[in-house]
């Protein structure tokens, strides 16, 4: 990157082949950036030496990837929410359009190797649920949308449960800013209207 590349904007997204490399860029930045920078809070001092153990980097390689899914789901939400305006006529035929588009990046990459066949396959069964549900409800407050997962991704943390029992809240409001910063990201770059349209088959087309 040269030295004026820093102060361009990033290209406008207007499609939906710009938008699967958004959500997927983001979700697995949403997911590995709490996972490191909590263990480094966690392991203070020690923190370097830990980032070089053997067995934490496969612990982490294993807690990403599980984690992965869920970021996803995160940010397909907070997608469906700015496209709320142009698909909300046909609301379902637009989440459905999301959900392949999240699914197809999800298949984009080969069976991470520390998992089983049947549960990789049971992680995309949970991610296809969790986009179903979108078209059940209002669209969330970005800061709500992590909520039902938050547990979930806690619990994925590469650190023994004695050590993070007390840093359910700082690890819910890291997912909260988080998010509402990558919203902020997506309304500087996204047309909306455009990205509505490349989604939606012609038959849903406004």
């Amino acid at each position: 990157m040269g030295f004026f590349d820093m102060f361009r904007r990033a290209p406008v997204i207007r499609d939906a082949d710009a938008l699967a490399d958004f959500i997927d860029s983001n979700a697995a930045f949403l997911v590995q950036k709490g996972m490191y920078e909590y263990s480094r809070a966690r392991a203070g001092h020690y923190a370097k030496v830990l980032l070089q153990e053997p067995e934490f980097l496969a612990a982490i390689e294993v807690a990403r990837w599980q984690a992965y899914p869920l970021g996803l789901a995160m940010v397909a939400e907070m997608v469906e929410k700015l496209l709320h305006p142009h698909i909300a006529d046909d609301r379902r035929a637009g989440v459905d359009a999301l959900k392949d588009l999240v699914l197809w990046v999800f298949d984009r990459y080969p069976r991470p190797e520390p998992f089983a066949a049947a549960t990789w396959n049971e992680a995309r069964q949970d991610l296809a649920r969790r986009l179903d549900l979108i078209a059940l409800h209002p669209p969330k407050a970005v800061k709500d949308i992590p909520t039902p997962v938050t547990q979930l991704y806690f619990d994925m943390m590469p650190i023994h449960d004695k050590l993070k029992a007390p840093d359910f809240l700082a690890i819910s409001n890291y997912l909260r800013v988080s998010l509402i910063n990558i919203h902020d990201q997506l309304i500087d770059r996204l047309d909306s209207a455009a990205v509505a349209q490349s989604l939606l088959p012609p038959s849903a087309e406004r």
